[in-house]
Formats: C-alpha cells, structure tokens, sequence
C-alpha cells in the first residue's frame, strides 16, 4: 500500500499540500468515509481539522494512524482497545531500561523504608515522565509486584508502606486540582475487588483543566448512587472497574443511567470488555488508559464523542 501512495497523491494533485480531504484519506487507506467519521466520533481515535464550512481535513500523521488502526484491526484487536495501544505507540527507545532504573529505585527505598527517598523519587519521576508513565511505567508495576508477593516475609510491608505513600501523594494532587476547578466528576468503584489505589490513581489520570474528579469511599452502594448525584450534582459519574462486568451489572448500570440528572459513564479494563454489550446502552465507556480515559471524558462533556 505505501508504494501507491506517492502515486495516488500525483494523481490527485495533492502531493504539494499538508492536508487532505476525507474521499482521498479513503481511497488512500481504503477505509470508508462512514467508518473514519465513527472512529473519529465513537471512539476519538483520529482528531481531523476542519474548515470553517465543517469539511474534515487530514494530516499525513492522521494516514499514518489510520493505517496503523487497520493493522491492529487486522491482528484481531477490537477497535475499542486501539486507542489504548496508540497512546502508548509513542517510539521511547531506552525507556524500558530508565523506568527499570527507577523501579529498581523504588524497591530498593521500600526495602530500606525510606520516606524520604520515596519523596525525592516520586518528584523526579513526575519531571522527567507524564503522568500516565508515573504510575503506568514506574510506580503500579512495583505496587502489583509486591502485592503478588505478599507470602514473602516482608513482602506485605513493603506493599504497605508504598500503598499508604501512593494514596498520600495522590490525595494531596486531587486537593490540588479540586480548589481551581468550576466541573465536577464523581468517581465510584463498581466492583468490591477494587483497591483504594487504582480508584484514587483513576481519579487523577482523569482529572483535566477545570475539571477534578471526587472518588468516593469503596464499598459504596451501587443502588444509592442516584441519592449522591441528586445531592451533589455532578456533571457526570464515572463507574470504575478492572473486571468483566456480569450481564447483570450491565442491566443495573443501564437502569441506573435512566435514573442519573447526570450522565453515566465506564471507564477502566470493564470498560473495554463490556464496550460491545453496552453499546445501545446510555452508559459511554471511555477505556482503560489514561490518555484516553481523559480525552474521552473531555470530548464527551464538550458534546464530541457520539454515544
């Protein structure tokens, strides 16, 4: 396919320019305008420009993606979990072996238990990473390691301290950003497995400009939600979870969205196995990483993300 490229762009006459319309996007990657425009609005998974007349237009970037979405398709992946995977497509060569430094950090200051290392690590880590790769590349992987090994003498401490560590330092950042922001996002666990730091580490991946997110207590009542949302009105609630939802909790979920002032949304791995169930439902999924939990969220409070 990349040998016909620079010919169909002669042909067309569009070799010179930086930007192209969605027929030649089309013929070029040989996905059809309607499937483009659902990746685009269903999924986030291409961002277009447009003209001011509302014409999308795109980047040779944008081609590129598209082709690599096909591929990904084509091994088998469903198209919900492609977003995941272009987020962390970015080439970072060498990073493998730096974030195995730091995490070889990281355990080397919980065996010694040391606070203050911890502190030094942790902001050197948010400097140097975005904030997806603090938890996601750094510090959850070490979290899961320990928590595996909690029958090794001394494991279930190590795991203690860092967990308490995380939850403080995550705590202190969604202070942070709940004092600027004027948008408000309720984040409740869905099921009872979860841990009180995947729900506060979900809660800042998804906190953005203007926007904080308020995690509320585990074990909280799937049935009394609509109390909560009446009372503090939020613009959206977001059920978290890391297991397959049953066909029953996706029936709750759907009659809780019908009894929601707000809108109801998925996010976690629940929300990419349960992507096709919920479909025709009112509840959006918005997937499982960070990037694309967050751009989800943003573009569905702007009114850009089809449900």
């Amino acid at each position: 396919m990349n040998n016909q490229v620079p010919a169909l762009l002669e042909t067309a006459g569009l070799i010179h320019q930086d930007l192209f319309p969605i027929r030649e996007v089309a013929r070029l990657t040989g996905v059809n305008p309607v499937t483009l425009r659902a990746w685009e609005r269903r999924y986030g998974l291409i961002q277009p420009t447009r003209t001011q007349s509302g014409h999308r237009l795109y980047s040779q970037a944008d081609i590129d993606d598209i082709r690599r979405i096909v591929g990904w398709l084509e091994r088998g992946v469903a198209v919900s979990k492609v977003a995941g995977i272009l987020a962390q497509g970015q080439a970072r060569e060498g990073a493998c072996t730096v974030n195995s430094d730091r995490q070889a950090q990281v355990r080397a200051a919980l065996q010694r238990f040391d606070r203050g290392q911890l502190d030094r690590l942790f902001d050197q880590v948010f400097a140097s990473h975005t904030l997806d790769q603090v938890f996601a590349d750094v510090f959850m992987p070490v979290w899961h390691d320990l928590a595996a090994g909690h029958r090794a003498f001394g494991r279930a401490s190590e795991w203690l301290f860092l967990d308490q560590f995380l939850r403080e330092r995550v705590l202190a950042r969604l202070q942070v950003a709940r004092i600027a922001a004027r948008r408000q996002i309720l984040l409740a666990p869905l099921s009872a497995q979860c841990h009180e730091l995947e729900l506060l580490v979900a809660s800042l991946l998804l906190t953005a400009d203007n926007l904080s997110v308020m995690p509320l207590a585990l074990g909280q009542p799937l049935d009394e939600l609509t109390l909560l949302s009446e009372r503090i009105r939020p613009d959206a609630l977001v059920l978290y979870a890391n297991q397959a939802p049953s066909a029953e909790l996706c029936r709750r979920m759907e009659r809780l969205a019908q009894g929601l002032q707000c809108p109801l949304l998925l996010a976690g791995h629940a929300a990419d196995v349960a992507q096709e169930s919920l479909a025709a439902s009112p509840v959006v999924c918005l997937g499982s990483e960070g990037a694309v939990m967050r751009r989800r969220l943003e573009r569905y409070l702007a009114g850009q993300l089809d449900t």
